[in-house]
């Protein structure tokens, strides 16, 4: 028998993989508990004291003053990271009276994704959604141009700071914008602060909320799989959850998290890790933790692991799950136990026929943006892995749904002791999870403070609170 399993004599409780040992003594009292309570349907029944939030995106009707010049910005990383490029070029062209340029995406050696603006998002209803606002055109006037030779790279480039002052827009980059009559920024990912005036929050606001819509492919099959999830969730009146899984090979590699796939997964994730990031793990000197990583909750959780939180806070074999992920390493070991204990859950490559999925098969952003626009609409949103993708949607879906996420995070610190506890029975496993899961709800609705992003927390800088007057008068206008 092998040894790659064995925990050494002396561990820190939470700092090994022992979740297959917790499943495999929970599964019988899980599987004959009969008393879960209907999760679906009584998972957010707090009442909240501040009431409920209602978009106030307020647009310009006036027109828009000379432009004094075009900003180009080259917009880097993977969907989400270039959405938070795209909505601070608004704010920044708005705040400027500057022209923007339709962003270029940087084409990145992991996304591998050629995709341009208009291949992922609709450039005509951006444009429309900000014209009383913020000019955007696709290309700058050859009367420009030619000074450069027609040759982007010949403008000058701004290498900003991360997280700059919305003043060193005004007091650095505008003289500049306005003797060369345009600018370039590259790369331009998280160069604005979070904490700016309410007049740039609104750009912020009214171009991730009303002008960034998905291109017409990708929303239209988005709703297509939407109503498909509705249709088998009829035994939940329609109500399906979905689940962002950040369980791919390059994620586990990244993290340096040790599973249960002994020598193999060894193999496996240093050739990834070389692959990846050549060196950067191997540097002399460099002591890499992965009991420590999984005791400070950074590990991914494994499938198992979600399916057994979700089971725990009462969503029985019944749930009918969306699964937006990209390729789960070592998929169907991994997946095994997930599908034990959710047998309904569906992913895009299994509900969309592969004829639907083909124009989008090579394209990982337009793939995410399809998995983005299922998850939007569940009732029931759970993020295993922070990142930008549950960011935006923690936002997406609070200004969807009067202010709250209803979006469950888990506290990883806290499942890492669980899963290792050789102890615990299904009751008290069960009480816990339902801690979490209480926990989760009365997170749902926050109030923005100055570091936190208005991409998640959308209360109050493009929401408003609706009183109960004002709720009670708008009902009886219907």
């Amino acid at each position: 028998m092998g040894t790659d399993n064995v925990p050494p004599p002396h561990y820190a409780p939470g700092s090994i993989y022992r979740s297959p040992q917790l499943y495999a003594r929970l599964r019988p009292e899980m599987d004959s508990d009969n008393s879960t309570a209907d999760a679906i349907s009584t998972i957010w029944k707090n009442s909240y004291k501040g009431g409920e939030w209602r978009p106030c995106i307020n647009k310009s009707s006036r027109g828009l003053p000379q432009s004094k010049g075009y900003i180009y910005i080259e917009a880097n990383g993977g969907l989400n990271q270039q959405r938070t490029s795209i909505c601070n070029a608004v704010a920044v062209a708005g705040y400027l009276n500057a022209t923007l340029i339709i962003p270029h995406f940087h084409f990145h050696s992991i996304w591998r994704d050629p995709s341009k603006f208009s291949d992922i998002y609709d450039e005509e209803f951006f444009v429309k959604t900000l014209e009383n606002d913020v000019r955007v055109v696709d290309k700058v006037p050859d009367l420009i141009m030619e000074r450069f030779d027609y040759n982007t790279t010949n403008v000058y480039n701004f290498r900003i700071k991360a997280w700059s002052s919305i003043q060193y827009y005004r007091d650095t980059v505008l003289p500049k914008l306005l003797e060369e009559k345009i600018i370039r920024i590259s790369p331009f990912a998280n160069r604005l602060s979070f904490d700016v005036p309410p007049a740039v929050q609104r750009l912020r606001c009214l171009a991730n909320y009303e002008a960034l819509r998905f291109s017409n492919p990708i929303l239209s099959l988005g709703q297509t799989l939407v109503a498909r999830m509705k249709d088998r969730s009829a035994n939940n009146s329609g109500k399906y959850i979905s689940v962002h899984l950040r369980f791919e090979e390059d994620m586990v590699a990244f993290s340096c998290c040790i599973y249960d796939g002994g020598g193999k997964e060894k193999r496996d994730m240093d050739a990834a890790r070389e692959r990846g990031w050549r060196g950067k793990f191997t540097k002399r000197g460099k002591v890499i933790h992965p009991g420590a990583i999984r005791i400070n909750g950074k590990c991914p959780l494994t499938p198992l692991e979600v399916g057994l939180m979700l089971r725990g806070m009462g969503f029985d074999k019944s749930t009918s799950i969306y699964l937006a992920s990209g390729k789960i390493y070592d998929s169907e070991r991994h997946m095994k136990p997930l599908l034990e204990m959710f047998p309904l859950l569906q992913t895009k490559e299994m509900i969309a026929t592969p004829e639907e999925l083909a124009p989008f098969q090579n394209y990982s952003s337009r793939m995410a943006a399809i998995d983005y626009t299922v998850c939007l609409y569940s009732e029931v949103f759970v993020t295993t892995q922070g990142g930008n993708f549950p960011h935006f949607l923690l936002g997406h879906r609070r200004f969807l749904y009067g202010g709250h996420s209803r979006t469950i995070r888990p506290d990883k610190r806290k499942l890492a002791l669980l899963y290792d506890n050789p102890n615990i029975g299904w009751k008290s496993f069960k009480r816990q999870m339902l801690n979490i899961r209480a926990h989760s709800d009365s997170k749902g609705i926050e109030i923005k403070r100055p570091s936190d992003s208005v991409y998640s927390v959308p209360c109050p800088g493009c929401m408003c609170r609706s009183n109960k007057t004002e709720v009670s008068r708008s009902s009886s206008a219907t």
